[in-house]
């Protein structure tokens, strides 16, 4: 029994001995700097939030496209990039491909899987469906699988929507 418990003791001591060994060996610093920056984040109460996302809504969207630009959307698209693709003739990711969006019926690529709330939506992806989409897209179609939480800056929304309608045969005229 003796013979069991100085074992058992030696082990955990080799273990933890190591460990410390290692340790200092091995040293470490951490990095001045994360190497996953976190864009400005800004915080507002509900009631904050729910009324900017109302005086952004869908009647505001059109008057937005003079103030930015399809290069400023293509940067926001950045965000997108990594489920959707927007080149012509670019393939289905995560998400559906996104050339020729804007004017299309919502769930209508045929090599594509979508939930079954997006394929029952059925509407045509207008500005301001879009729009609205984009705020937050888990409300605007409830059981979709987009896993995105929105853009609620309505200017980067604007000019997403005016670069995915540039991205496009036939893109519909601004108004």
């Amino acid at each position: 029994m003796n013979k069991i418990i100085v074992s058992v003791v030696l082990a955990i001591v080799l273990v933890l001995g190591i460990n410390k060994i290692t340790d200092l060996i091995f040293y470490v610093e951490k990095p001045e700097k994360s190497a996953y920056q976190v864009a400005d984040v800004t915080t507002s109460t509900s009631t904050t939030s729910s009324e900017s996302s109302e005086d952004s809504g869908d009647s505001s969207i059109s008057a937005l496209f003079a103030s930015v630009s399809a290069a400023d959307g293509a940067k926001v698209f950045k965000k997108c990039a990594a489920c959707h693709s927007i080149s012509k003739g670019g393939g289905n990711k995560i998400g559906p491909a996104l050339w020729g969006v804007i004017g299309r019926k919502a769930g209508s690529i045929s090599d594509y899987k979508y939930s079954k709330a997006l394929v029952a939506h059925g509407k045509i992806w207008s500005f301001e469906e879009m729009n609205g989409f984009l705020i937050k897209p888990k409300e605007w179609i409830k059981g979709t699988k987009m896993a995105f939480a929105g853009l609620k800056n309505a200017k980067e929304r604007a000019a997403v929507i005016l670069y995915m309608n540039e991205n496009s045969d036939n893109p519909l005229p601004l108004q």
